[in-house]
């Protein structure tokens, strides 16, 4: 059986910056696959490695990011699974990330989801564990203003005042590089593939937290190479608007008890 199992979503990117994803996730004692779900238009990727332990699945109808992860999950689960590694194409990492993330996981089995450290390329850290948000939670962090008042909500909201090297169960992670549970999975469902891009992370995160927990791990830290894709591009920015709506259509915009109660429970951990 194939225990541990990994997927990077492509799409159309830099060789060298993919190679440097996939090795990272290789470079291991431990028995892993990786699928790697080809998104593009064309199969210019389909040899960017030869390796039997790396799968590509060519996928040019480009269903957006959950949607291709969740074909290589419905495999992962058909392969009898414990364990899915959902990794951009963007990080990459040279210390025993795998094996100490599934260790911990192995060793708490009320974990569904777990991400470890995000570091910029710089060293300097990525706030990625967040609070559930309301639509002012998403405006403000595009807005930054007035500073004072904003530093103070970002503070709580990121979770920031947290310290550097303590585990947490955070009711947000992020999907740029994370562990997922697949019995966990299999009872709360994998990602919804009504967000093309963004927010499909946060949907699953909160499924996830409602049951299981939801670990940040900075025992461990990962490369990414975090652009912000939306702040640059015209589309992109369309796409995470029509992901927000999608969002707050679901959960609730304003009025949404369920939210009130995780946050405060998520932030009395740390009283």
């Amino acid at each position: 059986m194939q225990e541990i199992i990994g997927s990077l979503v492509i799409y159309k990117n830099d060789r060298k910056q993919l190679l440097d994803a996939i090795n990272a996730f290789l470079n291991t004692d431990l028995k892993v696959k990786l699928f790697l779900v080809d998104n593009s238009p064309t199969s210019d990727l389909e040899n960017v490695i030869k390796n039997s332990r790396v799968e590509y699945l060519f996928n040019p109808s480009n269903p957006g990011f959950g949607a291709a992860h969740n074909i290589a999950i419905k495999k992962a689960i058909e392969m009898g699974a414990g364990y899915h590694f959902i990794i951009n194409p963007d990080v990459y990492f040279k210390e025993d990330v795998i094996g100490k993330m599934i260790n911990y996981m192995k060793n708490n089995s009320d974990v569904g989801m777990m991400m470890p450290q995000m570091l910029n390329l710089d060293g300097t850290v990525q706030n990625l564990p967040k609070l559930l948000p309301n639509p002012l939670s998403v405006l403000w962090r595009k807005i930054k203003k007035p500073m004072g008042a904003y530093q103070k909500f970002i503070n709580q909201y990121e979770l920031r005042f947290v310290g550097e090297d303590e585990i947490y169960n955070a009711p947000i992670l992020s999907g740029c590089f994370t562990l997922l549970n697949l019995k966990a999975i299999q009872e709360i469902g994998m990602y919804d593939d009504k967000y093309f891009m963004y927010f499909e992370d946060w949907d699953l995160s909160r499924r996830m937290h409602v049951k299981y927990k939801t670990i940040y791990f900075p025992k461990v830290s990962v490369y990414h190479g975090y652009e912000s894709g939306a702040n640059n591009s015209g589309k992109l920015f369309k796409i995470f608007i029509n992901s927000a709506v999608t969002y707050f259509n679901k959960w609730g915009w304003f009025f949404d008890k369920e939210r009130k109660k995780i946050n405060k429970k998520a932030l009395s951990q740390f009283n």
